[in-house]
């Protein structure tokens, strides 16, 4: 299986990129934002329990968001040799954010007899990203994307946070740090070398 952690601030490029790797390499996009809102709409044992902490202002604990994304591998069954069509993998967007739940993923992968193969960070300078949000924010329409000192506190929160987990995949020899500028088909082609040069488990 290819299993794929998608790494970047926001203005980075990971929305585009994760589309592309979705259809080439036939991957099941794993975003926690989204697995929760599911999760709470079909109103599931785990959804029910992350609601409750929602609705409270808490943070949904690490074993919580783990058991829904043990569900959906359980969902998604891995191609096997004597099947012609099924999933290659998994692309993680928004999890691990910190190294315990790295060391968590890892471990429930294992116990799927699979683990990550990459974790592709795209790196954009701070200037070039806050250019990026302030150019969407007069589209997108979200509060977020229209006041420069909120955009910079949110690059510096999440390279602060996620400096991190970067460093425990390089430990691995699993970080594979691609720059983020540039034309997105160069982009994306120097992401599918650093993937096709790996091991997949």
């Amino acid at each position: 299986m290819l299993n794929l952690v998608l790494f970047g601030p926001p203005g980075a490029g990971k929305g585009t990129q994760s589309e592309y790797l979705i259809k080439k390499y036939n991957l099941i996009h794993l975003s926690t934002g989204d697995l929760l809102r599911s999760q709470i709409a079909a109103g599931t044992e785990l959804g029910l329990q992350a609601k409750q902490l929602m609705d409270q202002g808490l943070l949904v604990p690490d074993e919580v968001v783990i058991g829904m994304i043990e569900s959906k591998l359980q969902e998604n069954k891995p191609v096997t040799a004597s099947e012609d069509q099924g999933v290659g993998g998994f692309i993680f967007d928004g999890f691990p954010r910190t190294v315990p739940q790295a060391k968590a993923l890892d471990e429930l992968l294992g116990q799927h007899n699979t683990g990550i193969t990459k974790m592709i960070a795209l790196v954009v300078d701070s200037e070039e990203l806050t250019r990026r949000l302030l150019l969407r924010g007069q589209t997108s329409g979200r509060p977020d994307d229209q006041d420069e000192e909120l955009i910079r506190r949110r690059i510096r929160e999440y390279n602060d946070k996620t400096a991190p987990v970067a460093d425990y995949y390089n430990q691995q020899e699993k970080l594979a740090a691609i720059g983020g500028i540039g034309e997105i088909d160069g982009i994306f082609k120097e992401i599918c070398h650093q993937i096709d040069g790996s091991d997949v488990q």
